[in-house]
């Protein structure tokens, strides 16, 4: 029986993608195990939304072929939609599979003869984690000046709402407590024509239809959040916390950005989302070193993100994309600028998430714990995605447990369990 490692970088989307696969192969037969040195194959799911991406997803993947000389070795995913000819021409891969391909993996798989198996015996479920991914839809038609996806990804596309509400209750139905319903541009979701309340419209559903503890969306636009959608937040199930990329605080490189709202839109519709969803946790990714990035523009930028209080902030430093529009501007920006410009980002990030931390303590929460991280200390997250810690001699993993939080601990909370509550 073929064993196989599969490994994700990037976006949740990715990670969604990634643990679908998992489902699939173990229902052929596949073992699941979790190093490149112990498989048969192992399976990279790239990420080339930056030049860092590319490389480390290089490195892997020379690294699994080191650690393993004989095990099939395979890339998929937005790097090997973009440039499989660079991937195989590394010499270390057997299998280059992109996106529109992806799916075929285990058809692939099965095909080849140097693999044991024992295709179509059913193994048990998958239960890795605690918090399981769910793809609503994939693609985006936006076509940010500085972003490759739409190119890796294609047009927007979405998947029928039965058939999320389906894959909702079968990871239910695995003893997942969470599940986090994710997307290229999960906003861009619609069914039968639906275009502005098709998300809603499917968070309703899936909240009336299936047994899900704890529902999360990955990412929003601004003209996401629209009244249908935020009166959802009365169900507490529907966890508090929304991540809403926003690139720049500076309206002059948002449009060079072709982000298609304004600062404006974007401050507004957090300032509804916090009216409407009390202990709302917001973050965001900011890009700095944008091509013409002028220091009074990233001082604007630096301004609007300390205004805006984000309970995290992403930081990445441009990175020029083959093909895209903000790759041929005018004005690139210093690698050194661009370091510089992050480490101030990083640090204003650093003090706005921990005021954001300071303000939950003394209060209670009600925890998913994911697992142990040390002797008799455990490690979970809070509904508006706080990482709490806590000691205990029980065994807390994929519990929901209410927790009072007491204090910092590195860059989270620190808990005590309220056994009972």
């Amino acid at each position: 029986m073929a064993r196989i490692a599969l490994e994700s970088l990037g976006c949740k989307l990715n990670q969604a993608e990634t643990e679908s696969l998992a489902w699939q192969l173990r229902d052929r037969g596949y073992v699941i195990v979790e190093s490149a040195e112990m498989a048969d194959v192992y399976v990279l799911n790239t990420c080339t939304v930056t030049h860092v991406a590319d490389r480390k997803a290089r490195h892997l993947l020379r690294l699994a072929r080191r650690a393993n000389p004989r095990a099939t070795i395979g890339a998929t995913g937005c790097y090997a939609q973009r440039a499989p000819g660079e991937l195989e021409s590394l010499g270390v891969v057997d299998i280059v599979l992109g996106n529109q391909e992806k799916h075929r993996l285990a058809e692939v798989l099965g095909g080849r003869s140097d693999l044991p198996g024992d295709p179509g015996r059913r193994i048990g479920d998958y239960r890795g984690r605690t918090r399981s991914l769910v793809k609503i839809q994939e693609g985006c038609s936006s076509y940010c000046s500085f972003c490759v996806v739409p190119y890796t990804r294609g047009e927007e596309r979405s998947r029928p709402p039965e058939e999320v509400v389906e894959e909702v209750r079968h990871r239910v139905g695995a003893g997942y407590r969470e599940v986090v319903l994710t997307g290229t541009k999960v906003g861009a979701y619609r069914w039968d024509g639906e275009a502005h309340s098709g998300l809603a419209r499917l968070v309703a559903h899936v909240l009336r239809e299936t047994g899900v503890e704890r529902l999360r969306l990955s990412s929003v636009q601004p003209g996401d959040l629209t009244p249908e959608l935020l009166s959802l937040w009365a169900d507490s199930r529907l966890c508090p916390h929304l991540h809403m990329p926003l690139q720049s605080g500076s309206q002059a490189v948002v449009e060079r950005m072709n982000r298609g709202y304004s600062i404006a839109d974007y401050e507004r519709a957090v300032s509804l989302a916090r009216q409407a969803v009390p202990g709302l946790a917001v973050t965001t990714d900011v890009i700095v070193g944008f091509p013409g990035e002028t220091e009074a523009e990233f001082d604007e930028s630096l301004r609007f993100c300390r205004r805006m209080g984000f309970a995290g902030i992403h930081v990445f430093p441009y990175s020029a994309r083959p093909g895209t529009p903000a790759a041929a501007l005018p004005g690139q920006v210093d690698e050194r600028v661009k370091r510089d410009r992050a480490r101030r980002m990083l640090e204003l990030a650093r003090q706005s998430a921990r005021r954001f931390r300071q303000e939950l303590m003394g209060s209670t929460a009600l925890v998913l714990w994911e697992g142990q991280v040390g002797h008799s200390v455990w490690s979970g997250l809070t509904p508006n995605y706080v990482r709490v810690f806590a000691e205990s001699e029980r065994d807390l993993t994929n519990r929901l447990l209410n927790v009072r939080l007491v204090g910092e601990h590195g860059r989270g909370l620190l808990g005590e369990v309220v056994y009972g509550g």
